[in-house]
């Protein structure tokens, strides 16, 4: 045999670009981290898990996420980058292995009216196409279809320099848009009683608005007194036709007051731009309770809601028009899609299928394009942005997933689970922030963040194969097989919510009595209709607290001190101990010192570098001036009192000399949903999604209601926490409330007094009840999915 022959026969030693096979991070710092340092197999499916507030989301958005998608932003021009959202480096020593990060978040869509599911999914942008090469009558371009473009059409003079002349022409546009003019788009129209504006007994200047926000104090009343249009001292009734027209209805128009350029705009075009544009739960509550007394929205008469014009309509392709194809549930549009044979649009078809097929593939088979966006639950939205994700040829990529199985049935886990396993399988880097045991066993590697929340965290635990977490001391590991048992007694119903006729969505005209003074949950497979059964057939009155999914809203100024309404009895209780006036003692208003505004830091603009945020000199990142500081009560000082954690501050208002009972009450009910370890002070920005909906129940629960609705109070919540919720729940009910529940975690169907299952599927397949009865009844019964997963779980 030849020298040569001999050689090619020995295994070659490995490629050095095959070495690189970990995701190497040391001296992570975002957050709480402390000094974390851990290798990540590369592709595999690695879940991390810990309690809420452990760091999880610091270690694996903050840290590994973030890095990767700054320095894929650097790979552009200086010119795009100052286009793009600018990121600081992470607090962190070393950060190697990166590839491209994918991240699929719990963020809500945009809530915009114009934005909907087909929008959102590029969806609506291939049938638009479709529509415009195969409609008939053909009507025009894909924006013909388009209830974003508006028709218009203009004509004028152009002049233009031609061989050293000034030539004019007369030059015509026509743009033909799908919009409809009545509604602009949105599908409904909105009536404004003009009884809430204002009244008319009283002039402007006896303050006649009950706007929000229009006082004659500000500019308003500046632009009101000196506009001229009308005189602001005579009663609204008393004005003429004119004077009503222009105060209520005047097109812009620039007015000079106190040699100031200003515009003066009618109050209803105005209300319009500032409020009506914009979704209605997305506005702040106060603004939001005017708008929902004031104006009533109905479905706009000329499209029917459907938010196209009747051009747009009348094309067809099969016999169906675009605004019946958007109104089609997905699944019965793929297959609507799977019948159209049309060489002519052969890739375009393709890829439309592909689309509608992934959205049944992934669950949401049941809502339809013309959803709005704004209305998906969390679950919903964050399975809506894996649709584009589906079936991509990129490989090597890095997926972020944070709690994907958030509004998920037991048997729609197995399905996200399997696409989980789909996407690593074609060669990527899965990392998943998850809490369900279902999730956390399919994992290659885990990484357990703990051993508590907040201070206590920002450690390693635990790093290993699922096995290796079930035999650890840590507290998952040891909760990881915990079952909740059913009870052996339920409660007795003290009376009962009818509902009659339910008709909303896709419920089919249900009849059902909820028991009072009970734990009643209503489950069923995602897409049933139970946040339908809950929210759109039980009244939001007076004795109802509902406790829904909706993100709360705050700025790095907002702190759980000021969202819950602590910050207002420490606030008086700090003046009334030393003789100075509350206003003093909040960084957003007198107190704060006056070189960061009471804001801790100063933050530099570098253009389309990442800003830099460094603590003011002159307070120390106190937030407040020195001479606030000098005030004590129990010989604390406000930035000391906001640097404590619930717990600690529950102990300090408790009892002493800073006894503040109504501070004691809130910070009591912040225990009670598990939050004693957040700092009453640190910025609502920080909080993760678990953590702000309990601060959330938290706020609620103070409120008077003989009937508390919450939606999934398990989202974000590690096992040895959900044990925390039931009896949060138990006290509650013991307490003669009653609460119903719309959850999918076994351990709260498992502790119910009672069951309300809808189903039997999803979509146009639910909407009916399927079961109502005792837990111990349903798994008897086995007669549902809910009741064969319940089974499984308790061992029966």
């Amino acid at each position: 045999m030849s020298k040569a022959t001999r050689a090619g026969t020995q295994s070659p030693a490995p490629h050095v670009a095959d070495s690189h096979d970990l995701i190497r991070v040391h001296g992570a710092r975002a957050n709480n981290l402390k000094d974390v340092s851990i290798e990540i197999p590369k592709r595999r499916l690695t879940v991390f898990t810990g309690v809420s507030g452990s760091g999880k989301s610091s270690l694996v958005f903050s840290t590994i996420a973030a890095e990767s998608q700054r320095m894929i932003n650097e790979t552009y021009s200086a010119f795009v980058q100052g286009f793009m959202p600018t990121l600081a480096r992470p607090e962190v020593d070393v950060l190697d292995g990166l590839t491209t990060a994918i991240i699929v978040d719990q963020q809500r869509m945009g809530a915009d009216p114009r934005s909907t599911v087909g929008t959102a999914t590029d969806a609506n942008a291939m049938l638009r196409i479709l529509f415009s090469r195969l409609g008939k009558p053909h009507i025009g371009s894909p924006q013909a279809f388009s209830f974003n473009v508006a028709s218009i059409s203009g004509a004028g003079a152009v002049t233009m320099e031609r061989g050293g002349k000034t030539v004019k022409e007369r030059r015509s546009f026509s743009i033909t848009g799908g919009m409809c003019l009545r509604c602009e788009g949105r599908g409904s129209v909105n009536d404004i009683d003009l009884t809430q504006l204002y009244d008319d007994t009283k002039s402007l200047n006896e303050g006649a608005l009950a706007i929000p926000g229009y006082s004659m104090d500000g500019w308003f009343g500046r632009i009101f007194s000196g506009c001229g249009f009308f005189d602001p001292d005579k009663p609204i009734r008393k004005f003429t036709k004119r004077e009503l027209n222009d105060l209520l209805y005047k097109e812009p128009t620039k007015i000079k007051v106190e040699n100031i350029n200003l515009t003066y705009e009618g109050l209803i075009p105005k209300i319009q731009k500032s409020m009506l544009s914009k979704d209605v739960d997305s506005l702040q509550p106060h603004i939001r309770v005017f708008v929902e007394r004031a104006v009533t929205f109905t479905t706009c008469p000329e499209c029917e809601g459907t938010r196209l014009s009747e051009a747009a309509r009348s094309s067809k392709v099969k016999g169906i028009n675009i605004a019946e194809a958007c109104a089609m549930q997905i699944s019965d549009l793929a297959d609507w899609a799977g019948e159209l044979d049309e060489p002519s649009v052969a890739p375009l078809l393709t890829t439309l299928r592909h689309t509608l097929d992934s959205f049944v593939e992934i669950g949401l088979g049941y809502l339809s394009l013309d959803r709005p966006s704004g209305t998906l639950s969390g679950g919903e939205a964050q399975r809506t942005k894996m649709i584009r994700h589906l079936g991509s040829s990129l490989t090597d990529v890095t997926y972020v997933f944070d709690e994907p199985t958030i509004g998920l049935h037991p048997h729609d886990i197995q399905r996200m689970n399997e696409l989980l396993l789909q996407l690593r399988d074609k060669g990527n880097t899965v990392l998943v922030v998850e809490h369900k045991p279902e999730t956390i066993t399919i994992a290659d590697h885990v990484v357990d963040l703990g051993p508590g929340a907040g201070t206590a965290g920002g450690t390693v635990c635990f790093e290993g194969t699922v096995e290796g977490l079930r035999s650890s001391d840590t507290i998952t590991g040891r909760h990881f097989d915990d079952r909740a048992a059913l009870k052996k007694t339920v409660r007795t119903p003290t009376g009962a919510l009818e509902i009659r006729g339910a008709t909303a969505h896709n419920l089919v005209d249900v009849d059902v009595d909820i028991p009072l003074g009970m734990l009643v949950v209503i489950t069923g497979v995602a897409g049933s209709g139970k946040s339908s059964l809950v929210h759109g057939s039980i009244p939001p009155g007076e004795d109802v607290v509902s406790v829904d999914q909706t993100a709360i809203r705050g700025s790095r100024r907002s702190n759980p001190a000021t969202y819950t309404g602590l910050l207002d009895p420490i606030r008086k209780e700090f003046a009334k101990a030393n003789g100075v006036k509350p206003a003093l003692f909040s960084a957003n208003s007198e107190g704060a010192c006056l070189a960061c505004k009471g804001a801790g830091v100063i933050y530099t603009d570098l253009a389309m570098m990442a800003g830099i945020a460094t603590t003011c000199e002159v307070c120390d990142g106190k937030r407040f001036e020195a001479s606030v500081l000098e005030y004590h009560l129990g010989g604390r000082d406000i930035s000391e009192v906001l640097a404590m954690s619930v717990a600690e501050a529950g102990e300090f208002f408790g009892d002493g000399e800073a006894k503040t009972p109504a501070a004691h009450r809130i910070l009591e009910r912040l225990a009670d949903v598990g939050l004693g370890y957040l700092t009453i002070g640190q910025p609502l920005t920080t909080l993760s999604g678990g953590e702000r909906q309990r601060l959330k129940l938290a706020t609620r629960m103070a409120e008077k209601g003989g009937v508390y609705v919450l939606d999934e109070p398990t989202t974000g919540l590690h096992l040895a926490d959900v044990e925390k919720l039931l009896g949060l729940l138990d006290r509650l009910v013991d307490s003669g409330k009653s609460v119903i529940v719309v959850e999918h975690h076994q351990a709260v169907m498992a502790h119910a007094d009672w069951i309300i299952d809808l189903g039997p599927g999803a979509g146009h397949d639910g909407g009916r009840i399927v079961f109502e009865g005792t837990p111990a009844d349903l798994i008897a019964a086995r007669s549902t999915l809910t009741g064969e997963h319940l089974a499984a779980y308790v061992g029966t």
